[in-house]
């Protein structure tokens, strides 16, 4: 049977002392699919994806980006593989313009003219060509998670992953960043680890619950959000 997953992991295992944040986890996302990890607090997602993006090293089990294995591998390494990797807090320079910032992330891909092009392209496609000139440490929380969101598409990345992308954003801001996630799917695999049920019924395709380390279930949004055992052990708590 071919194997058509850009990322998998096999018995991804994260231990903390006696603590199992993540035990054993079989998971695989498709090349042009759009995942989106959801769970309860404490149910691992972020430990994996923290697993999955090399901020912590698993302490068993394998994780592969194109049939390779990267488990180990640090944050850039797995970066310059072709992943691109957006946490919670936006990491930007603040002493750069926007159009600056840009450009150097595209040009650890590309050389210096097709870096311009590609910047201008970025700034179109993310909707922040206004703010190209403008410093990143002058900027609103939302607007910086814009730039970020486009220095990490900039070197036109093959999978991204993006924790919790949506937050501390405005009701407009989050509604464009949904759409903006669900146009990026159209030419890469995208991974959104989230919390907040409105927003992932909004870009979802395909959701992944975990509880207890462990996936509980995955599949279909709608077929997923209606399974009783998601309503006990995520929306249950999330009401409580």
């Amino acid at each position: 049977m071919n194997d058509f997953s850009i990322m998998k992991t096999e018995k991804l295992t994260m231990r903390f002392g006696s603590v199992v944040a993540v035990d054993g986890v079989d998971f695989s996302i498709r090349e042009g699919e759009l995942r989106c990890l959801i769970g309860p607090n404490g149910a691992g997602k972020s430990t994996f994806f923290k697993l999955l993006t090399g901020q912590l090293v698993p302490s068993s089990g394998t994780v592969r980006f194109k049939k390779r294995p990267i488990s180990g591998r640090s944050v850039a390494e797995i970066a310059n593989a072709g992943i691109g990797i957006k946490t919670q807090v936006p990491s930007v320079f603040d002493k750069l313009s926007v159009a600056a910032g840009i450009e150097l992330a595209a040009a650890r891909k590309l050389p210096s003219e097709l870096a311009k092009k590609r910047t201008e392209e970025v700034l179109e496609r993310v909707g922040i060509t206004a703010l190209a000139k403008s410093h990143v440490g002058e900027l609103a929380h939302g607007q910086r998670q814009l730039v970020e969101l486009a220095m990490v598409v900039a070197p036109a990345p093959d999978l991204i992953l993006l924790d919790e992308p949506a937050a501390g954003m405005t009701g407009s801001e989050v509604e464009h960043i949904g759409e903006l996630i669900v146009e990026l799917a159209r030419s890469s695999a995208v991974v959104v680890v989230e919390h907040d049920m409105e927003f992932i019924q909004r870009i979802a395709q395909s959701v992944t619950v975990f509880n207890q380390g462990a996936i509980l279930t995955e599949g279909p949004v709608e077929k997923v959000l209606a399974d009783p055992r998601v309503q006990d052990v995520y929306l249950g708590k999330a009401a409580a």
